[in-house]
């Protein structure tokens, strides 16, 4: 019984193999080959996608919209009024809510 022969050998031969095969470069798929592979692709079971995927594009459209909402809100915001500067900075700043109260 002889010892199975090394992977370098096998493909050795498979190479040699290959290159006494004849030339078939002419060769064209079956008429209606690719009619049917796009009838079995349309016809392959779809996949459920994840949560995720389900609302990864909603989610993009709500921070877009936030984006430009945010944007638009910083735009047409007046400008902060000048301080005086014998008014003392402590005085004159108030806090955030108050100022998102009055905008």
């Amino acid at each position: 019984m002889n010892p199975p022969q090394p992977p370098k050998d096998a493909w050795t031969r498979l190479a040699a193999a290959a290159r006494q095969s004849p030339d078939r470069e002419d060769e064209q798929a079956p008429y209606g080959f690719a009619t049917r592979v796009a009838a079995l692709a349309d016809l392959a079971p779809r996949r459920a996608g994840s949560l995720f995927e389900r609302f990864a594009l909603r989610a993009v459209g709500v921070a877009a919209l936030l984006a430009l909402g945010s944007a638009a809100f910083t735009l047409t915001r007046a400008p902060a009024p000048v301080q005086n500067s014998d008014v003392p900075a402590e005085v004159a700043s108030e806090d955030a809510l108050s100022e998102l109260v009055d905008a």
